[in-house]
């Protein structure tokens, strides 16, 4: 569909995000709080491309910037492409200069891109990315400590954990720096060597380490007793929508369902329409602004609505992730259990600059069936649970009639 823009509703700064090509691919993602893009070498799709295919597709509307849905600020795309220009032609940096004005316009969720950081995204599409298996975050003390480690990855395989505190990577401290930074030094090619220091339990480690192509599948099942389908996904890369559907269907005719959203950062919105899909038989899944003008995500028809259904969610649950979960909520298809999630449900929409890099900047916002804005405020679910909430959701599905 040539000609076509995508959009998309990222969070900020958790796991680097994924793009749909239409036109163009739009980058998305980024980790909460950090200023950049994720918590992770390992990257999930954590924004999402909105296809126009499948929405009502008005004519756009004006350009000059404007407040988004929710009062969100936005920048002027016109004077981002032309700051990055003049820079350019100046011999100076276009991205930096388009930087300066992002930041000036109060665009929160806006970002600049350069060629190969948004190059990556390719990849990121299917799941896959080059990097040693680490996750990493930002701990309010300014200290950046490895939150999970990719099993079977060169970073399991040295012997590093969840807790470890990184301290440097090639020699470039990394305390008080952004997650994306840090990131960014994680990451190379495949085969190439990096050098960590790091501390554990106040003792010193030194690991060296070559980074590889690596991959993580989106959306795995499991069988709990009583006939319970677990359905867990991770994020919504390529594919995944596909997966929830098959588990599903592959799925026995008295059983219930959790869908485990927990953790999921988000992904694309189209494989998200279609998880939702899964379990609705058609009809609206969410609602968008683009500059003003409306526009829908439906459901296709023919998803199972009979078994019940339990949602998991937490506040790692953000963006696409809360479009399904407001979606199933909203359309009295499903009970979320869990925590408030995060609160991700503004549109950004990519402007390619001279130099290659590329500008997101935040054009509306997105709302759930019933028109909930999720900007901000999150998804309040039905019961609230901690760390039992699967536990509470397997005696939410035995009052619905699922077990022995």
């Amino acid at each position: 569909m040539p000609g076509l823009p995508a959009f998309c509703l990222r969070p900020r700064d958790l796991r680097r995000g994924a793009a749909l090509t239409l036109a163009f691919i739009a980058a998305v993602g980024t980790a909460a709080g950090t200023g950049c893009w994720d918590r992770a070498d390992a990257v999930g799709a954590a924004g999402a491309g909105l296809a126009a295919a499948g929405t009502q597709n008005p004519a756009a509307g004006p350009e000059a910037p404007r407040e988004a849905g929710t009062g969100t600020a936005t920048a002027d795309r016109e004077a981002v492409a032309r700051a990055a220009a003049e820079a350019a032609a100046e011999g100076k940096s276009g991205k930096k200069a388009a930087e300066e004005v992002v930041s000036r316009s109060g665009d929160r969720w806006g970002m600049v891109y350069d060629q190969g950081e948004y190059a990556a995204f390719t990849d990121d599409l299917d799941g896959r990315w080059t990097g040693v298996g680490l996750w990493v975050e930002s701990r309010r003390d300014d200290r950046i400590a490895v939150e999970k480690v990719q099993p079977g990855s060169p970073a399991d395989r040295s012997g590093l954990r969840a807790g470890d505190r990184l301290l440097s990577v090639d020699g470039h401290a990394v305390t008080g720096l952004r997650v994306c930074d840090v990131v960014a030094l994680l990451r190379g090619g495949a085969g190439t060597p990096v050098v960590l220091h790091l501390t554990r339990d106040g003792a010193d480690l030194t690991e060296t380490l070559r980074r590889e192509q690596l991959h993580t599948e989106p959306v795995t099942v499991r069988e709990l007793p009583g006939g319970i389908t677990v359905i867990k996904v991770a994020s919504f890369s390529r594919g995944s929508g596909e997966q929830v559907r098959a588990a599903v269907r592959a799925a026995g005719p008295g059983a219930g369902f959790m869908l485990d959203l927990r953790g999921n950062p988000g992904g694309l919105v189209t494989e998200a329409v279609t998880a939702a899909s899964a379990f609705l038989d058609g009809g609206l899944v969410a609602t968008y602004d683009v500059r003003g003008a409306q526009r829908a995500l439906y459901a296709s028809p023919g998803g199972d609505t009979a078994r019940p259904l339990v949602t998991l969610v937490d506040g790692g649950t953000m963006s696409a992730a809360e479009l399904v979960t407001g979606a199933l909520q909203d359309r009295g298809r499903a009970v979320a259990v869990g925590t408030r999630t995060f609160g991700k449900g503004s549109v950004q929409m990519p402007t390619p600059l001279p130099d290659g890099s590329v500008a997101e900047l935040t054009v509306g916002t997105y709302r759930t069936p019933a028109g909930r804005s999720l900007d901000g405020s999150g998804i309040t679910p039905d019961l609230a649970a901690g760390d039992g909430a699967e536990e509470r959701a397997r005696t939410v599905l035995g009052g619905l009639g699922v077990g022995p």
